[in-house]
């Protein structure tokens, strides 16, 4: 996606600036759920208590997802399974969750892909998360099918789009570089501002909201999982053979389009999914344990009892993977030039 140049590229995250601008993929930004054991982006922790306690670091995807509850059967597999006492700790923005790690504030850690980029020095890939089979995931911008003026992303020129996290992988930097491809002018944005639209960050189910509900939304740039069930299933069909095929979203495709209906505009190129991750200098004997049970873990083994009513794991296992997995994310930070090599 590069022409390998790097004389234009930007360098974004200065330790005095990340938590402001390192809100990763399918998180909150900063003021996000940052409750839990009040961890979020100030505090300091120690080492863990004993060896076998596994500080386990976690951001919600949505704002409206008790993260805690959400990964409990994952904490209770893992007890089950291992000699490993989990501790969760919630952070407020994937800013935090690094910066966790970093510090020594935790073992495992909840990460998007941008993270197996930008903290590659200081975590190591445990594994992709996997959705009904998928290792892949897709970005989707969508707009209302109402007569809006909007039928193609060009059209999109001086209009304001509804985006997730500045550094969303699915919500702002795979739709920003469909944007450019369409010959929109993306400025500087996410570091900036985009020339030829304004751009209005939040989280995937945020931006969703405001583009069914604001008229002067013209358009929401989100992860598939958070706008594809208000898209009707044949749009897929002859837009993106590649989600037909990969998304675990598909089948799930216009399933709420009686609540509201969207219009999808474009489809990304598959995206690998968000890893788990480990503190690259965790040297407790139980890691080994703690990895290869991640890794072993099946949907039963991730799923919650019948009587729960909260938002279930988004995911049904982890594949063993590695950085070079995410080259692809590195490429579309490299042609939106965006760096993370200042980030010490």
């Amino acid at each position: 996606m590069s022409n390998g140049s790097s004389v234009d590229r930007r360098t974004v995250i200065k330790t005095t600036g990340a938590a402001g601008i390192f809100g990763l993929a399918g998180c909150l930004g900063d003021g996000g759920n940052g409750n839990g054991n009040g961890n979020g982006n100030g505090g300091t922790r120690g080492e863990a208590d004993g060896d076998n306690e596994v500080r386990f670091i976690l951001n919600p995807a949505e704002a409206d997802v008790d993260i805690s509850e959400q990964y409990q059967p994952m904490f209770d597999y893992l007890e089950s399974e291992t000699d490993a006492t989990i501790e969760p700790v919630e952070t407020a923005s994937y800013a935090a969750t690094i910066q966790e790690i970093r510090r020594g504030g935790g073992e495992v850690a909840d990460t998007s892909p941008s993270a197996a980029v930008a903290a590659q020095d200081q975590a190591d890939v445990i594994g992709i998360r996997v959705a009904f089979g998928a290792a892949q995931y897709f970005s989707l911008i969508t707009t209302t099918p109402d007569d809006n003026g909007v039928d193609s992303l060009p059209e999109l020129e001086g209009q304001e789009v509804a985006m997730g996290s500045t550094l969303s992988v699915s919500g702002t930097l795979a739709p920003m570089v469909m944007l450019k491809n369409a010959g929109l002018d993306v400025g500087t944005a996410p570091d900036g501002d985009a020339n030829d639209f304004t751009a209005r960050y939040s989280d995937h189910s945020t931006a969703r909201d405001q583009l069914i509900e604001n008229p002067s939304i013209a358009a929401a740039t989100t992860g598939a999982f958070s706008t594809a069930p208000h898209v009707p299933q044949e749009q897929f069909d002859e837009m993106s053979q590649d989600f037909v095929d990969i998304s675990a979203e598909y089948e799930s495709a216009g399933s709420a389009t009686d609540e509201a209906e969207l219009k999808l505009l474009a489809v990304s190129d598959p995206l690998p999914r968000a890893p788990l991750m480990s503190r690259a200098d965790w040297e407790a004997d139980i890691r080994s344990d703690v990895e290869e049970a991640i890794l072993n873990a099946d949907e039963e083994d991730l799923s919650h009892g019948e009587d729960y009513d909260g938002e279930e794991l988004w995911f049904t296992g982890v594949n063993e993977g590695s950085h070079e997995d995410f080259e692809p994310i590195a490429d579309i930070l490299d042609e939106l030039g965006l760096e993370f090599e200042d980030l010490e």
